[in-house]
């Protein structure tokens, strides 16, 4: 593969993944409306799905990447909160309870559209008033799907995972790898 990955994310904690990993890239950022309701991997999929489309119009013969990744509790969709009351309130929500993560990982380009999903159940540790007015105070929840993040301040908020730590930050390797194992060759 001569052409660098395109990654069609705004996620700086994908980009940091891929750069972990030693795969080159490139960012070009997607611009579509994001489904916010239904069953997580459905709008997981959907979502992902339409960022690499986006991207891939413009990209033809490359390999373009996106991601989806929801949090999910009972059916309900925790997105991104737009201030700091809704943070409070999903986190408060999410506390001493299990909840899906769930990513989808859509990749256009030679071989035609692959994609996959991968699901971690994450339990947040019961709610302490205390705790959580110090992470929210950090702002860390800032484009957070759920309002937390596990490889930060978030780590703090955390019981237990089922699952696959590095779909919880927002790029499951394993499942990226098994879509597309000439990655690690580029």
């Amino acid at each position: 593969m001569t052409a660098p990955l395109i990654l069609a994310s705004r996620s700086p904690q994908r980009r940091a993944i891929l750069e972990q990993l030693g795969i080159p890239f490139e960012v070009v950022l997607p611009d579509v409306d994001e489904r916010e309701q239904g069953p997580a991997e459905e709008v997981a999929l959907e979502n992902a799905r339409s960022k690499a489309d986006a991207v891939a119009q413009h990209r033809p013969g490359e390999l373009v990447l996106a991601v989806d990744t929801v949090v999910s509790l009972d059916g309900r969709i925790y997105g991104k909160p737009a201030d700091v009351a809704q943070a409070r309130r999903t986190l408060t929500a999410l506390a001493g309870r299990t909840h899906q993560v769930v990513s989808a990982l859509c990749l256009i380009g030679p071989g035609g559209p692959r994609a996959a999903t991968a699901s971690t159940r994450v339990t947040l540790r019961p709610a302490d008033p205390r705790l959580l007015d110090w992470y929210l105070a950090g702002g860390e929840w800032r484009e957070r799907a759920g309002g937390y993040a596990i490889q930060g301040r978030g780590a703090a908020l955390i019981g237990a995972i089922e699952g696959d730590y590095t779909n919880v930050v927002g790029l499951p390797v394993p499942t990226l790898l098994a879509l597309e194992p000439g990655l690690l060759a580029l």
